[in-house]
């Protein structure tokens, strides 16, 4: 038995496919395929049920596999002993990251990063929050940037910081008047939201305390998952939409004037590094997330008088 031929069969678990498992590994279908029925022959057992598609493992497979992950994990530790004896950050950092946070929180630390750790290869994806979850389950990422929390016992969360969600409003809204706004004064009906499938959309329903659908009340219903095009539809448009507070950094003057923040405790988002619960590179992880706060305000460090949104579907209780 190899530690080779374990990846082999843990990659045939995470991707349900030998032909992908081999093109992850960067072998041939054949050179995989023959290992792990090498490993097989010596266990005496089946480990994939090979007649269904996509290709599950068996029962006994199940167990092998799991413990297959544990090895590897282990084995991954003894560089990072290494790595963190010498002082080094080092090493390949796959990350997800929320599309609401990426292009506002990216740009500030990357070139940062960069430079200060010229031996870490830096693999950065976007994807919604399930995807991301279900990936660090898979150890397909070995850390997300998410707005938690997640209530997830497969999953570890380590807080950044509280980024406060603001209105942004038309100048033909009544909000255009205020200073500061009331949730309570929030009517959905006249709100821009993402689409199904962010979680940012579910923050800014259970900000809200009307408990209608946009489809229920408008002619018209858009679909996007962009923040910018929400901008954009309240510029041309009337009604208003909610944005997180990083969001605000590129706008100019006049769209400044449109900004209302709101009654303290303000609702905010708590931004997370998350990881999986028997995570690895911890080094390099805790390197990332130290870059991160250099480039955060020190304001949203602070929990006080803020009150963190749940991304979960409160609003339809």
């Amino acid at each position: 038995m190899t530690t080779v031929q374990l990846e082999y069969i843990v990659a045939v678990d995470t991707y349900r496919s030998f032909i992908m498992a081999a093109e992850k590994c960067f072998v041939t279908q054949p050179t995989l395929s023959m290992q792990i029925q090498k490993l097989e022959d010596e266990l005496g057992i089946k480990l994939f049920d090979r007649s269904k598609l996509p290709v599950v493992p068996t029962e006994i497979g199940v167990s092998v596999i799991a413990q297959a992950r544990i090895i590897i994990k282990e084995n991954a530790r003894i560089r990072e002993i290494i790595a963190d004896q010498k002082k080094e950050v080092q090493g390949n950092l796959k990350v997800g990251i929320i599309p609401t946070l990426a292009p506002y929180l990216l740009p500030r630390i990357l070139t940062g990063f960069m430079k200060k750790y010229p031996k870490v290869k830096l693999e950065i994806w976007e994807y919604p929050t399930e995807q991301i979850m279900q990936q660090l389950k898979q150890e397909l990422l070995d850390c997300g940037l998410l707005a938690t929390p997640l209530h997830n016992p497969h999953l570890e969360e380590h807080p950044l910081f509280y980024e406060s969600f603001v209105v942004y409003t038309s100048k033909s809204s009544p909000l255009f008047e205020k200073k500061i706004v009331k949730a309570e004064e929030l009517d959905i009906k006249e709100v821009w939201l993402l689409n199904e499938g962010h979680c940012m959309r579910n923050q800014v329903l259970n900000i809200c305390k009307d408990k209608f659908t946009m489809g229920d009340n408008k002619n018209l219903e858009y679909n996007t998952g962009s923040v910018e095009t929400l901008k954009r539809m309240v510029d041309l448009n009337e009604g208003y939409t909610i944005l997180p507070e990083l969001s605000l950094q590129d706008l100019t003057t006049r769209q400044l004037n449109m900004v209302r923040y709101f009654k303290a405790p303000e609702p905010v988002r708590e931004i997370s590094l998350v990881t999986h619960r028997h995570f690895i590179k911890q080094a390099l992880i805790e390197a990332f997330k130290k870059e991160i706060l250099v480039h955060v305000p020190d304001k949203m460090k602070a929990q006080k008088n803020k009150k963190i949104i749940e991304i979960l579907e409160e609003h339809k209780a």
